[in-house]
């Protein structure tokens, strides 16, 4: 009895030193050559695997066809090799989907391998399937970075924006985002969030890149702005947004509250003419002759007054609110380098003029409305940016003039990209940001209106080389995505990294290195690229290829009959 535990436990060892894969290719083989005319000795030796562990692997084989209620090709299917390679796959692209993608959770994993009978071929215990995704994530950073590398050593030089702000999972989270690719260039958890620790995050980010910062969209917080202007020597671009938002705070929630209690008040007013004119109605029907019912035209006549009134309060309270909000989207809408109905080009004056407009009719508002003090001093703060944001649209101009020189173009050519190319894409990038369906296709029309009249037949352009026109229009996109306005792709990625960690109740800095990766090369738009290909300008390789051919192979469940 001994002697036969002994062979088992040393078939088993030995069997243990050899891969699935191998033991699958194996049992194919022999199946291939198994005929009563040769012995299981033969093949063992053949096939250069000592016979008592070809016969474990045998035994263990038939205890799973025996044991299973799964039908035999079922199981003949994914203990082949083809079957195990097709496994590996499919559980490989089950983690990154579910476990790391979206947060489905290792148990909830585990239970999909039960239902899915999975487990009669792959560990689903907790702990092994933590273990496949603990080497995932390892393995999505390691490609990110050696990605990052490769690619970066063949990236043309380049000037770039970046977004930047802070999220809080409650760990303070620093990031970072080129906008026209959104490249996510940092997101990093870090214990403080002043000016050094971005100094000393974004050159490491920007460290073996060969790409110069021009511009920096964010918010108004110290820190932030002495770090791209000191530091990056860059120009700080504002974000609209927080100003919006504050005129909002300012004047939104009081004159809304203000017009509902005028439309109470005119409620009562009515309700009280109302019953006034019934009590009327009756004394005139009862006691036509008594001298109360003077009395009660008197009261109907002040109760009428007071219902004017009321309406015209009502009617003042509405028209200040349309004004707030006017004004509110005037900013929004005057707040580009081109005019949204004209097309025409917008000077730092022309915008500066229109945005004060908003701002006085913001203040006179406040003042009619009678507003708080804390309301006033946020209309008040929100208006001290506007210097930061003519400023932001004469570094656009400048930005452009610089470039078209350094390119050399003739004037006739230099006039052709301002006034009609750059607006032309301008206006296309405008669409997809529009707030409405109308807004977007009127955007889009007014876009396409443009570039046919900068492609007609009689113009410049018609006297151009297609490959020269080719590279106007790139160039045209380019000069058209240096203005940037908002930061709302950092916004909208802090958001998303909220739900992550409401989920996942923590985000450790693997996992967040991790996700990092899967944005820039896992997440396809509608054209195909991902934001690492249009960051660097070269697609990428295969990250699942990459990670399927370095993670381990599933491990088989442990059962009784593989004992």
């Amino acid at each position: 009895m001994d002697v036969v535990n002994h062979k088992r436990s040393e078939a088993t060892e030995k069997s243990n030193a050899w891969s699935r894969q191998e033991i699958a290719e194996r049992l194919d083989a022999f199946e291939a050559m198994d005929s009563p005319w040769i012995s299981h000795a033969q093949i063992a030796r053949f096939l250069d695997v000592p016979r008592t562990t070809l016969e474990y692997w045998l035994k263990q084989r038939e205890s799973l066809r025996r044991e299973s209620n799964l039908p035999r090709k079922v199981i003949d299917f994914f203990e082949s090799p083809i079957g195990l390679a097709f496994l590996h796959q499919l559980i490989g692209a089950a983690h990154l989907v579910f476990v790391q993608a979206n947060d489905c959770g290792i148990r909830s994993f585990c239970w999909f391998l039960e239902l899915s009978r999975m487990n009669t071929f792959v560990a689903a215990s907790y702990g092994a399937q933590q273990a496949v995704a603990s080497q995932m994530e390892s393995l999505i950073a390691t490609f990110g970075q050696e990605e990052d590398q490769r690619l970066a050593a063949n990236m043309p030089a380049q000037e770039i924006s970046v977004c930047q702000d802070e999220t809080f999972h409650p760990e303070i989270c620093l990031v970072a985002i080129e906008p026209v690719s959104n490249f996510i260039l940092l997101e990093q958890y870090q214990p403080q969030r002043d000016a050094a620790t971005w100094n000393a995050c974004m050159d490491q980010a920007l460290d073996n890149l060969p790409v110069t910062v021009i511009q920096c969209t964010t918010d108004e917080a110290k820190a932030l702005i002495t770090h791209a202007q000191t530091h990056l020597g860059a120009h700080h671009s504002p974000d609209v947004f927080h100003v919006q938002h504050d005129v909002s705070q300012a004047t939104s929630f009081a004159l809304s509250n203000q017009t509902r209690i005028a439309q109470l008040q005119l409620e009562k007013a009515g309700e009280q003419v109302q019953q006034l004119h019934l009590e009327l109605e009756a004394c005139q029907e009862q006691c036509p002759e008594s001298d109360h019912g003077s009395a009660l035209q008197a009261q109907l006549h002040d109760a009428e007054e007071v219902q004017r009134k009321a309406k015209k309060g009502l009617e003042d309270c509405q028209a200040r609110q349309q004004q707030a909000t006017d004004a509110r989207r005037g900013i929004s809408q005057d707040y580009h380098p081109f005019d949204l109905t004209t097309a025409a080009p917008c000077t730092a004056d022309e915008v500066a003029s229109r945005l004060e407009g908003h701002f006085d009719q913001l203040r006179t508002v406040a003042e009619e409305a009678n507003l708080s003090q804390n309301a006033r001093e946020k209309i008040a703060k929100a208006r001290r940016v506007l210097t930061a944001l003519i400023a932001t649209i004469s570094f656009y101009w400048s930005s452009v003039k610089m470039r078209l020189s350094k390119w050399n173009l003739p004037q006739p050519v230099a006039d052709l990209m301002i006034s009609d190319l750059i607006p032309a894409y301008y206006f296309q990038i405008a669409a997809a940001k529009a707030s409405t369906s109308q807004e977007r296709q009127r955007l889009r029309e007014l876009s396409q209106s443009i570039l046919a009249r900068a492609r007609s037949p009689t113009g410049v352009w018609a006297t151009l080389d297609p490959q020269i026109q080719d590279d106007l229009e790139q160039k045209a996109l380019q000069c058209a995505q240096i203005f940037q306005r908002s930061s709302s792709c950092v916004e909208g990625h802090n958001g998303h990294l909220s739900l992550k960690h409401h989920a996942l109740h923590r985000l450790t800095s693997s996992r967040l290195q991790a996700l990092k990766v899967l944005h820039n090369y896992a997440a396809y738009r509608t054209d195909g690229t991902t934001a690492a290909e249009r960051f660097y300008g070269e697609p990428p390789r295969d990250m699942f290829t990459w990670i399927l051919d370095r993670l381990d192979l599933q491990a088989r469940p442990r059962t009784s009959s593989a004992n």
